[in-house]
């Protein structure tokens, strides 16, 4: 079952393979959603500054019945913080709306601030800041693994520039449709493990008739292929919903998708427009 198989990062530190993803889930809302997915059998649950519902991650942690070790708890940095002190001072605001004592990962969010992003400055100097801020705190036991998220290869050759430790994950978005190969590729070879963040691409997906196809082939649902999809491309998948029945019906992923089947989904027409989900954060505001 997916929910008890692992990858481990560069550091040997165990990641449960799909995680739940928490992106507009109401702070009010978290901590239920903690707890029924933590009833389903998900351990790993991602959260970020910009999301607005670590406290609610927090309390569900709290009230979910199990030892926060059997956890791992991933959070991001808020994009615009690339000065080291805000960094710090960044962390702590975390642990404390967490009310933790470590958090299992801290991401930088994006290399650029959201209303920057994909701009031309690639707020490099900032970037190296806030790593060796997140490298600091990862020495002092606050984090037990550390990454990026949204970095493209010239921004992870700028961190490995002049850093003391490697990213560990780079989280990306990564679906059916739209999947940056040479990206996760470069990212992989490098020893760090890509996160696929939206595996079903905001809900968009569900309403292309080619992956409708091959989902009825196997037997499954578009979530459960799209799921699948990313697991066999070595990434980790965070669906996120607070939805019980729809967490359970994502971790059910135990089947295999063919060669050919694979290869027909990474060629299908790159989705353009999310809808609600084109705004902030993953896109700053503007439409990708």
């Amino acid at each position: 079952m997916i929910l008890k198989e692992e990858y481990l990062l560069s550091n040997g530190v165990a990641i449960p393979k799909l995680g739940l993803g928490t992106w507009f889930i109401a702070d009010e809302n978290a901590a239920q959603a903690v707890c029924d997915a933590v009833e389903v059998g998900y351990r790993h649950i991602d959260t970020a500054q910009a999301y607005g519902n670590e406290k609610g991650i927090g309390d569900g942690i709290r009230k979910c019945g199990i030892r926060r070790r059997e956890l791992f708890i991933t959070t991001k940095l808020a994009a615009e913080v690339k000065d080291y002190q805000g960094v710090t001072t960044a962390i702590e605001s975390s642990l404390q709306a967490l009310g933790l004592d470590y958090i299992d990962m801290m991401l930088i969010h994006s290399p650029q601030p959201w209303m920057e992003f994909r701009e031309a400055d690639r707020f490099y100097e900032g970037n190296k800041e806030a790593w060796h801020a997140l490298e600091d705190a990862y020495k002092a036991g606050k984090l037990r693994a550390i990454g990026v998220s949204n970095f493209e290869k010239e921004d992870l050759e700028n961190i490995f520039s002049s850093c003391t430790i490697a990213p560990m994950v780079n989280q990306l978005l990564v679906h059916v449709s739209n999947t940056p190969f040479e990206l996760i590729e470069y990212s992989q070879s490098k020893g760090i493990l890509v996160e696929a963040y939206s595996p079903i691409a905001h809900g968009e997906v569900l309403k292309n008739q080619k992956i409708a196809a091959i989902a009825e082939k196997y037997g499954v649902t578009v979530p459960q292929l799209c799921i699948r999809y990313d697991l066999q491309l070595g990434t980790l998948p965070l669906p996120k919903t607070a939805n019980p029945e729809h967490m359970r019906s994502n971790a059910q992923v135990d089947f295999v998708i063919a060669d050919e089947d694979m290869e027909r989904m990474k060629q299908l027409e790159r989705i353009k427009d999310y809808g609600d989900a084109s705004f902030f954060p993953v896109f700053g505001g503007k439409l990708k």
